[in-house]
């Protein structure tokens, strides 16, 4: 059982649905408000008076901290404004299942009554115009919640009846403001896909998949679609990363087009990270910008790809090279979708997870070695607390660096030599996780020769990937036949690249490297 917070603007019905909520859950409720004034002995609205509002969001923050430091499961309803805090609403987001709770700011005016006991709402042309200013400029900040739910007609039994759902499943949130968005993991719960469809209320579906996946998951895909009773299109591409090309995202636009989608259709991918990457860019030029649902199937893009926006496609120059970022308005990972997963794919994926591992979280490092062999054989027991590990040390880099401007680039670790290595096999060689694997051995390799990553470092992130039955021991001429596509990484900056550098278990630095260096480093030329 995890805590819940309860956040939203005053009078929005936290202290009403709170209490409720605390004693069918069976925990303690705590209201910040109420801990606030019985600390200071003194109303709320002297305290604002008195010391201001930073000091009183400053008393507020101390008073979260505190009580998320531990475990203890407890439904905790933060003041009208906790969450302008960033360091609040992210540990709360981090640390309990976050609801914000809406209410018109008619109906705010109206429960609130007289405004001597709210001094925020006191001020302006009225308190419904002020809650309205005040509530538009703090929604990004509400946003940043596991699900939004209006008190406007609502009962609070209903409302925790809501709730409890939600705790039921769990949901992670990358926190991105008004992008904000929850991603399901689960294992064999097609009600997820069927809900989450169903909360968006698209006007049509337009559904991008492979024949693989339409193959071997179709039906399980089709039993979650039918009863939404949705108009749409079915968009069955050819499998490999050989279809990652203009050609191929221009197929999805036009039978989009065709079947006369509006701006509230929503895209469906469902597959891996090709599907993914090309139905989430098709998206984002569609209408200038379409909704699009990510559904993989995949242990590489339930772990990696289908999170944090990135979408595109290759071209002949080299992988990746062409696309945007474009947030999706959700993830649904089942990892029921993995009982067909081939053993080699299944292993590409695990190369992805020991990245972000080893470059960020030392936990999940320790984590994937202390359960090797089962993660290795495909235990989804074993696997999924791995997988949403993975996710969340993703959501952790992604909500700090969403555009890849500074920490997010440590996600690229191995990808420099290992995209190489794929262009070069004409993405028929190599998997593109079998290639990350011998990218991460090949460039941990050059930066402990360099003098940034330590040697026993390098032997542990190959004995891990070879137990994970991954390639890692890239071959000497292969590298040297792939270097011409180093140098038109879309990482290069004119004659140098910018390198993730592991510099202890979980611990990572960028490190701009002159490309005749790493290329003396790589080769041992």
């Amino acid at each position: 059982m995890r805590t819940v917070v309860l956040s939203g603007f005053m009078a929005t019905g936290k202290s009403t649905v709170g209490p409720v909520l605390a004693r069918r859950m069976g925990v303690p409720f705590i209201d910040t408000d109420v801990e606030i004034e019985r600390a200071a002995g003194k109303p709320i609205p002297d305290l604002w008076r008195e010391e201001g509002e930073a000091a009183f969001r400053a008393r507020e923050s101390e008073l979260v901290a505190r009580l998320l430091a531990d475990e203890t499961p407890r439904v905790i309803a933060f003041g009208g404004g906790s969450v302008t805090v960033e360091q609040t609403r992210r540990l709360a987001v981090d640390r309990a299942v976050v609801v914000t709770l809406t209410a018109s700011p008619e109906t705010i005016a109206a429960r609130v009554g007289d405004v001597k006991s709210r001094p925020n709402l006191g001020v302006g042309a009225g308190p419904a115009a002020r809650a309205r200013e005040l509530m538009t400029n703090r929604a990004p900040a509400y946003a940043e919640c596991h699900m939004a739910l209006s008190t406007d007609s609502i009962d609070p039994e209903a409302a925790v009846d809501a709730v409890l759902a939600l705790v039921a499943r769990d949901p992670l949130v990358v926190p991105l403001g008004s992008r904000s968005y929850t991603i399901d993991v689960c294992t064999n719960e097609p009600a997820r896909l069927t809900d989450a469809i169903a909360q968006r209320a698209p006007s049509s579906v337009v559904l991008v998949t492979d024949s693989t996946v339409q193959r071997l998951r179709g039906a399980a895909i089709e039993a979650s679609l039918r009863p939404l009773a949705l108009r749409g299109t079915r968009v069955t591409l050819a499998p490999g990363e050989a279809q990652k090309t203009l050609a191929t995202v221009s197929t999805i636009w036009d039978a989009a087009l065709g079947a006369g989608i509006d701006r509230e259709a929503l895209v469906v991918a469902v597959g891996g990270g090709v599907v993914g990457d090309l139905a989430g860019f098709a998206a984002a030029c569609l209408l200038r910008g379409l909704r699009v649902l990510q559904v993989p199937t995949t242990l590489l893009s339930m772990a990696d790809s289908s999170v944090g926006g990135k979408t595109g496609f290759d071209h002949p120059s080299g992988k990746n090279l062409i696309g945007a970022f474009h947030q999706p308005s959700g993830v649904v990972a089942d990892l029921g979708h993995l009982a067909t997963l081939p053993a080699r794919e299944r292993a590409a994926g695990l190369a992805e997870i020991v990245k972000i591992a080893m470059a960020t979280d030392v936990g999940l490092l320790a984590a994937i070695e202390r359960d090797a062999t089962a993660i290795a054989r495909g235990d989804l027991d074993a696997l999924a607390p791995i997988v949403r590990s993975a996710i969340l040390a993703k959501i952790r880099v992604v909500r700090d660096d969403e555009r890849e401007a500074g920490a997010r680039a440590l996600l690229n670790l191995g990808h420099t030599v290992g995209h190489a290595l794929e262009a070069h096999g004409g993405y028929a060689r190599w998997l593109h996780g079998e290639a990350v694997s011998l990218g991460t051995i090949a460039e941990m390799r050059a930066t402990a020769a360099l003098g940034w990553t330590p040697a026993a470092l390098v032997d542990r992130a190959t004995s891990l990937l070879a137990a994970l039955g991954l390639p890692a021991k890239p071959d000497h001429a292969e590298l040297v036949a792939a270097w011409p596509f180093v140098s038109s990484d879309k990482k290069r900056d004119r004659d140098a690249v910018r390198l993730p550098v592991v510099t202890a278990p979980g611990e990572a630095k960028m490190e701009r490297v002159a490309l005749g260096a790493l290329r003396a480093a790589v080769l041992g030329v």
